[in-house]
C-alpha cells in the first residue's frame, strides 16, 4: 500500500513540491552560511517525493545541529518557509477537491507546517 500511496502522491503534487524543496536547497547551498539549511531542505525534499512509510520526528536535544533550531527556523521561515508552505497549501486545496485526494491533502498540510520549522527535524521510517 505504501508503494501505491507514494506513486499517487508523486503524481498529485509530490514531484512539484519535492523539486521546490530541492531548488530551495540549491539556493541555500550557494553560500557557506546556508549549508545547514540546504541539508535540511534536501532531506525534506526527498521526504516530499516519497512520504509514505516515513515520518517527521524531532531531533534529540543533544544531537548535532539541534542547538540553533529556534534561530535557524526563524531565519528559514522569513526567507523560504512561507512560499514553500504556500505551495503545499495550494497543493492541498487541489488534492482536497476529490475524495481520493483528501489523504494527500492532509499530508500536504503536514508538510506546510514543516516548511516553517524544518531545522531540528529528522525523517525516520515508520516501524510497526
Amino acid at each position: 500500500m505504501r508503494l501505491i500511496g507514494n506513486i499517487l502522491w508523486f503524481i498529485l503534487g509530490g514531484f512539484v513540491m519535492g523539486l521546490a524543496w530541492w531548488f530551495t536547497a540549491l539556493l541555500c547551498a550557494i553560500t557557506i552560511i546556508g549549508i545547514p539549511w540546504a541539508i535540511a531542505a534536501f532531506r525534506i525534499g526527498a521526504f516530499s517525493f516519497w512520504p509514505f512509510g516515513r515520518m517527521v520526528a524531532d531531533r534529540p536535544s543533544g544531537a548535532v545541529g539541534s542547538g540553533f533550531s529556534a534561530l535557524g527556523n526563524l531565519i528559514w521561515a522569513i526567507l523560504f518557509g512561507w512560499w514553500l508552505a504556500l505551495g503545499h497549501l495550494v497543493s492541498a486545496l487541489l488534492c482536497a477537491i476529490t475524495i481520493i485526494g483528501i489523504p494527500f491533502a492532509l499530508q500536504h498540510i503536514k508538510l506546510a507546517g514543516l516548511a516553517f520549522f524544518p531545522y531540528g527535524k529528522d525523517i525516520v521510517p515508520i516501524t510497526r
